[in-house]
């Protein structure tokens, strides 16, 4: 038996086979589901059934999901069409980090895949000689998820406020192209990426400097611009490595990495847990067990990819500067001095690649949710040890990714909004933010979404099933006997 391959002389002939055989497999499975939910309006303006914020791999995995379970659920999304994500603006690796096999977002749909996709346009044989799956090349593969499936994404509108209300739904205010909208859902998806929740952690010394000599590595910083400068990069991490070989190959002068460890990582253990097994049962997990193992994953670091290092390292003005923590920052003349352990970087730009932060309250869109929104740390002390800030920012959600009350009753409406970004791994494990799990994630938010919106909505589905009156036998299919007839002697 050979298995048949979709890719031929054309690759829009090959697409077009395999848009075909997707449209069919979907059509097998009976996807997406009819439509269930009943219509609700307030005030003579309808009700969404879902409205999800943000764009990128999670919101369209999200939405995707929750229409195939029959729900609508369209996406709001700040960036022009095709750009939404970090994919095509901050990103700056040249590939991506995980294995080219792993199905992402497909939802278990064969033809959905990345490989099919690439498959279909450049043959098996290319498959097997990529190594990892290009940057701007994932980025085209989403933009076709999106319009294969359909997906109703409104782009450049940007969620100015989210507002629970307590007569059961969620207001957002929109800036759109065509003004200012308000929109009602019953529930709201924040699919807002791994910042989606704050923003970049930025250290404090940064900002004894003007602000345009210093960016964080996911700020969309025209790096043509440090041509003959000299750069520094704090950390050694994937955006570290990316950052410092973009201002590189811009044509840097010299590009320093400050990195505080005295080692780079080596390995990455969040690997080490990527089965079936957490993936399932991480959200079932003792309190204790959770703690430990997102604790024990984050103090051991993500080391860089090897390609992302070696494209730093072939560049002989690069240099890997270890046991170099910053002492202090300070500006001399025209100069950033940086004092650390191993004397003093004279730079004329500093980027910090010093990650994320979760804090509610520097998203003004959330001013409503912050004081209210529980996490780990209001209920949950860790062992001496295992202290963890990123841990004890996390929201501690419910099992459908809602967000629950600090206070009960101090924000009615809260348990309608629902964090499927990376904040949600203490809770959930990494199925929100990354490839590896992402529809693994986006199925548990739509089978449970569903079921809350059933229970909620179980009245309204007893009357229909009381007043389901289509026959299926019709009184015409048989004679009744006339009766008891005496036994023929």
């Amino acid at each position: 038996m050979t298995l048949m391959t979709l890719s031929v002389d054309s690759p829009q002939l090959g697409l077009a086979a395999l848009e075909a055989r997707l449209r069919q497999d979907l059509a097998w499975l009976e996807l997406p589901a009819k439509r269930w939910m009943p219509s609700r309006t307030i005030d003579g303006q309808s009700v969404l059934d879902v409205a999800i914020i943000g764009g990128g791999m999670a919101g369209m995995a999200a939405s995707a999901a929750l229409n195939h379970v029959g729900i609508d659920a369209p996406i709001f999304d700040r960036a022009p069409e095709g750009y939404e994500g970090p994919w095509a603006t901050t990103a700056r690796m040249e590939t991506l980090r995980s294995p080219k096999q792993l199905t992402g977002p497909a939802l278990g749909l064969p033809a959905l895949t990345f490989r099919a996709w690439f498959e279909a346009q450049f043959g098996a044989e290319a498959w097997e000689a990529l190594d990892k799956i290009p940057r701007l090349q994932w980025m085209d593969y989403l933009r076709w998820y999106r319009r294969v499936l359909g997906l109703d994404i409104r782009n450049q509108h940007h969620v100015q406020a989210v507002r629970p209300r307590a007569d059961g739904v969620v207001q957002l205010d929109i800036a759109s192209p065509a003004g200012p909208q308000t929109v009602l859902a019953r529930r709201v998806v924040l699919a807002t990426g791994r910042d989606g929740l704050g923003g970049a952690y930025v250290p404090a010394f940064a900002h004894k400097l003007p602000r345009d000599r210093w960016a964080h590595s996911s700020d969309t910083t025209d790096y043509t611009a440090l041509a003959g400068k000299r750069v520094g990069v704090i950390g050694a991490g994937a955006s570290a490595m990316d950052s410092a070989a973009t201002a590189l190959e811009a044509g840097a002068a010299s590009v320093d990495l400050l990195i505080r460890r005295d080692d780079i990582p080596r390995v990455n253990k969040g690997k080490g847990s990527g089965n079936a097994g957490l993936v399932h049962g991480h959200l079932s997990l003792p309190d204790e067990w959770k703690w430990r193992i997102r604790h024990y994953i984050n103090t051991q670091q993500v080391p860089p990819p090897r390609g992302s290092t070696l494209r730093v390292s072939r560049h002989p003005n690069a240099r890997f500067n270890l046991s170099c923590p910053i002492l202090d920052v300070a500006m001399v003349g025209d100069e950033i001095h940086v004092t650390t352990p191993k004397g003093v970087f004279v730079l004329d730009f500093l980027v910090c690649s010093t990650g994320f932060r979760i804090d509610w309250t520097v998203r003004p869109e959330f001013a409503a949710l912050a004081p209210h929104v529980r996490a780990w740390g209001d209920r949950y002390t860790p062992a001496a040890g295992q202290e963890d800030q990123e841990l004890t920012d996390s929201p501690d959600l419910g099992a459908a990714f809602e967000l629950q009350e600090k206070t009960p009753g101090g924000c009615p409406g809260l348990d309608r909004v629902h964090c499927f970004s990376y904040p949600a791994a203490l809770t959930h494990g990494t199925v929100s933010g990354d490839i590896p799990a992402i529809s693994d994630g986006a199925k548990r938010l739509a089978q449970g979404m569903a079921g809350l919106f059933y229970r909620e909505d179980v009245e309204t589905h007893y009357a229909n099933i009381q007043a389901y009156a289509e026959p299926e036998v019709f009184g015409d299919e048989w004679v009744p006997a006339p009766g008891v007839q005496e036994p023929v002697q």
